[in-house]
């Protein structure tokens, strides 16, 4: 083994260990079934120092790399995929703050302070009717004299909404018509105008509790605004590190749902007898067949994900190229998941379809990859052009 992979190990060990992946999945059917939030799965992930593991030494974390918490998320997400989603906001989060501190940006360590005091963060960007994500916001940032704003509009898939005390977010300011600017930065749960939205009952990841957040002139105080930055495609280190954190997390988490179904899917070829053959499925070569090809889609998705969160770590400038890297690890990561857990449901037969299976709920859970951005259609356009309408990027 590897000195890399040998820390690998020693990371999952410490942070992940067997025992505590068990009551995880033991938990996660209890959690789907009951439509409520893992709050049994965050108080001891607390406990074991996870939602600290970006925060730099220095400030008293862990000081883990991206290629560190992707390989842990991948692990989590076996035994809770949901409990795996919506830990990555946080997180994305202090991963989005490391990166930039990283890269000479330290006008945001506040937060690593506020992390080790116990606060829980959480993304709220995503918009109805905002296919510009990023780049464009339907909500209202209005100016305040003192630099602050107020902000009214709704996000939605806010994971963690039960327990999330900061939320970075942004806005438009439109204030100068020729110059409107889009404002990132945080606010806090405490803030008069927030409410959220008891609506949560959805196919699958549904302890991660994403509900909408409606915000009501909320302040974001001066001091919490990280950038006021033009819209539209315009280059910046903040939402450089908001997109790369939450892409290959993201990708993360659904490689995880794939590895656990396709084991899941041995286990029941070996469990099922074949009264035509006179021996276990497992020995059936059709089925053989389609887990294999199964397994080989599936290598392919954490090799990228090793790939491009080790030059993310190594500050590699990949340029125009980064998100053509970005976008297709998470793309990937959630196709593989989705035809992993199908595959896996064909191998299990009819067991798999009831309620009370974990693939059952694999399969729902792998499902929410549909809804990130972008979606695979809004992508396209982006790797056709990269091909067709500008100079190739590698």
């Amino acid at each position: 083994m590897s000195d890399r992979e040998t820390r690998h190990a020693e990371l999952a060990s410490t942070y992940l260990p067997d025992d505590l992946l068990g009551r995880f999945r033991a938990r996660a059917d209890i959690y789907d079934r009951e439509n409520r939030f893992f709050d049994e799965d965050l108080a001891e992930l607390t406990a074991q120092g996870y939602l600290t593991l970006f925060v730099p030494e220095e400030f008293g974390g862990a000081g883990l790399s991206l290629n560190e918490v992707s390989r842990l998320q991948q692990r989590l997400a076996t035994a809770a995929p949901a409990t795996a989603l919506a830990v990555n906001m946080h997180l994305m989060c202090v991963g989005v703050v490391r990166a930039m501190f990283e890269r000479g940006d330290r006008s945001l360590t506040y937060v690593f302070d506020e992390v080790m005091a116990g606060e829980i963060f959480a993304f709220g960007v995503s918009e109805p009717a905002n296919d510009w994500v990023l780049q464009g916001s339907n909500t209202v940032a209005q100016p305040q004299e003192d630099g602050g704003y107020l902000l009214t509009g709704v996000k939605v898939f806010t994971s963690l909404s039960p327990v999330w005390t900061r939320l970075i977010t942004h806005g438009l300011d439109s204030t100068d018509a020729d110059n409107p600017r889009l404002v990132y930065g945080f606010i806090e749960r405490s803030a008069e105008g927030i409410s959220v939205s008891d609506q949560w009952d959805v196919l699958g990841m549904r302890a991660s509790q994403s509900r909408a957040t409606i915000l009501k002139n909320v302040r974001m105080r001066p001091e919490k605004v990280a950038r006021r930055i033009p819209t539209g495609r315009y280059p910046d280190l903040l939402t450089f590190a908001i997109t790369s954190n939450f892409q290959l997390l993201i990708g993360a988490v659904y490689t995880g749902v794939a590895r656990r179904a396709l084991d899941l899917g041995a286990a029941g070829l070996k469990s099922r007898k074949s009264a035509k053959n006179g021996t276990t499925y497992a020995q059936v070569p059709e089925f053989r067949a389609r887990l294999a090809d199964a397994l080989m889609a599936y290598m392919a998705v954490p090799a990228q994900l090793d790939a491009y969160t080790r030059d993310f770590d190594d500050l590699i400038d990949h340029g125009a190229g980064w998100p053509l890297r970005l976008v297709s690890a998470r793309i990937n990561a959630s196709n593989v998941a989705r035809h992993a857990t199908e595959t896996a449901l064909m191998c299990a037969s009819g067991s798999g379809y009831n309620n009370s299976d974990e693939l059952n709920r694999l399969f729902r859970d792998a499902t929410a990859g549909l809804f990130h951005p972008p979606s695979a259609d809004a992508a396209r356009p982006m790797y056709a052009a990269a091909l067709l309408d500008e100079p190739t990027v590698a």
